[in-house]
């Protein structure tokens, strides 16, 4: 009898770990705040459920990737822990059907919120790239820390290995309220792409040209926006018009009234509490006009304001792409169009930008980005994967971006990169190893640099390398290997200016020892030959000592030289000195 008792249980046993493996699901879903606040249809919360990779998950939550840990510095308070361990199902989200006032009041919630949407951020970025993403900190896991201390800023800290999110009272119309910055989903999807940003390329956090702090707040506000869009039913939600009968207006439809929606705003709340923070409300860069060459004005210098002129390319040109598809849409019936439909083509449109966007880092060099950079990868990469622009996204974008005085790097003549068409040695290195190998990759570029046109001058270090897989619309797989390598070289201002006729400030001292940058990306194709070489050289020609002239008048200009590095995160500073100095985007 025992020994068949003991049979019975280890062949229930055996069902039960079967079923468990039959019953693992890949997502689950989980209840957010679409919009702050402040957004509210109808009198109500714009929340929703989204989808998020399923993983086992500590109290916290803690998962593989992401640890939330709430505590407040400004009260010494430890909120009690989020428990998910079970919610594998759609029945077991502690927030799907819960009144407005308990997502705004329980911390619980507000720790699902800033897990839920970062982890759907990254798990957006891994998708377009076709693999895992790390952090730029270190470590796999990055602290995310809802109620972090009384201050009205949020920010990403590689040093800390976290993003800290704040909260203030401040007036909301007529009333005085709490703002916390963890239930703005705009707020929380630029701060995670800060940091899946400095994970690609780590180089975009070195002192620059003004083009590359701006491009990460830029590029960080694009993919908060543009997230939005893929989330129909809060399309359909912040649309224009009554979606009662499942129909709207085709007036309502026209770039100028849908420029002016809740869709193209961030962080309503916060923006409205302290435009101070970062604009009013928060940005609304579509509204910028175009035709006028802001990159030489002294009004859009400022990180967070020239990185607007990224986002207001990017999101005119998706409206332009979105309208062009609604126009193929007939109506339902006079001047009516099937609600549903342009959801749907809105949300394809903006997955494809999303995705193209998002893609293009891999294009772009690693070291003194610029916008011209960033547009020629937008385009090329597109052009690799959909070669056939049925749509219009590429023209859309070259148009939109030359409109802000933003033209491409490439002379080509579609402003994409050209082909790499060199003469490369591939005998003395083994195919297979330089998929992933740092050590094999720099054997191929040491043997190579003549073809590659790399001074012997400085350090060359080999910073990344990436296989990826590139899924296009029709099904359509392309196989490429990122890599990336920076190259230093440190001397005295006194002997940059007299032995490589790079430009000094007067009044920086000869004996002041700088850094100078050079670096690119090599994109090899599915057999190991080499398809791009995007670089910002080191000092090959006179257009490179123009450049590094031109960074080092910059960081002068900026005090760089003047006192040690500060301690504190790049982006708290910066977000700190935006709250201080108030918005500096002028009206025009």
């Amino acid at each position: 009898m025992r020994y068949a008792l003991a049979g019975d249980l280890r062949g229930n046993a055996m069902r039960n770990v079967a079923g468990t493996r039959h019953s693992l699901r890949t997502t689950r879903r989980l209840t957010i705040l679409a919009q702050d606040p402040a957004v509210k249809r109808g009198g109500e919360l714009v929340r929703a459920q989204v989808e998020v990779p399923a993983e086992q998950l500590l109290p916290g939550p803690c998962g593989y990737r992401i640890n939330v840990v709430d505590y407040d510095a400004s009260t010494n308070t430890l909120y009690q822990q989020l428990d998910l361990s079970s919610a594998l199902v759609e029945e077991d989200d502690p927030y799907r059907e819960v009144p407005d006032e308990t997502l705004l009041a329980d911390p619980r919630f507000h720790a699902q919120n800033v897990y839920a949407i970062a982890i759907r951020i990254l798990a957006r970025f891994e998708f377009a790239l076709g693999r895992r993403v790390p952090w730029g900190c270190a470590g796999h896991q990055l602290h995310l820390v809802p109620h972090a201390a009384a201050d009205p800023n949020a920010f990403y800290s590689r040093e800390d290995r976290s993003i800290f999110f704040g909260y203030f009272r401040a007036l909301v119309g007529e009333a005085e309220t709490t703002v916390c910055t963890c239930l703005s989903h705009d707020v929380i999807a630029h701060e995670t792409t800060h940091a899946i940003l400095d994970g690609l390329r780590a180089g975009l956090l070195e002192p620059s040209l003004p083009d590359q702090a701006a491009f990460h707040e830029g590029f960080a506000d694009v993919v908060a926006l543009l997230s939005i869009f893929s989330l129909p039913e809060i399309v359909s939600t912040l649309l224009p018009g009554d979606d009662t009968e499942g129909l709207i207006a085709v007036d309502q439809l026209t770039p100028e009234v849908l420029r002016q929606t809740a869709l193209f705003g961030l962080a309503k709340q916060v923006g409205e509490a302290l435009s101070r923070v970062r604009g009013e409300p928060l940005r609304r860069s579509i509204t910028i006009p175009q035709g006028h060459n802001y990159l030489d004005d002294p009004d859009y210098a400022e990180e967070h304001v020239r990185g607007e002129l990224v986002v207001a390319a990017m999101l005119n040109a998706f409206l332009d792409i979105w309208v062009g598809r609604l126009a193929r849409i007939g109506t339902m019936r006079a001047g009516f169009k099937d609600r549903s439909l342009v959801v749907e083509e809105g949300a394809r449109a903006a997955d494809h930008l999303l995705t193209m966007a998002i893609r293009a880092i891999d294009y772009c060099p690693p070291v003194d980005l610029s916008f011209s950079d960033y547009l020629s990868a937008l385009l090329t990469v597109d052009r690799e994967v959909v070669p056939d622009d049925k749509y219009g996204y590429r023209d859309a974008l070259l148009r939109n971006f030359r409109g802000y005085g933003i033209e491409p790097r490439s002379t080509g003549a579609d402003g994409s990169w050209s082909r790499c068409d060199r003469e490369f040695v591939y005998s003395r290195t083994h195919f297979d190893s330089m998929l992933r190998d740092r050590e094999e990759v720099f054997r191929f570029v040491w043997e190579n640099r003549t073809p590659l046109e790399l001074s012997d001058l400085g350090y060359i270090d080999i910073q990344s390398v990436r296989p990826s897989i590139r899924i296009a619309p029709d099904g359509f797989i392309l196989r490429e290997t990122i890599v990336e390598y920076v190259q230093r070289l440190t001397l005295t201002a006194k002997e940059l200016a007299s032995d490589f006729k790079v430009t000094m400030p007067t009044e920086l001292p000869g004996w002041r020892r700088v850094s100078i940058l050079g670096g690119g990306t090599i994109v090899f194709d599915e057999y190991g030959q080499v398809k791009y070489q995007i670089a910002n050289h080191l000092l090959l020609s006179r257009a490179d000592r123009l450049r590094q002239s031109q960074r080092i008048a910059h960081l002068f200009a900026g005090g760089y030289f003047d006192q040690p590095p500060d301690p504190r995160s790049r982006f708290a500073l910066m977000h700190m000195n935006r709250t201080m100095e108030g918005d500096p985007c002028p009206p025009r």
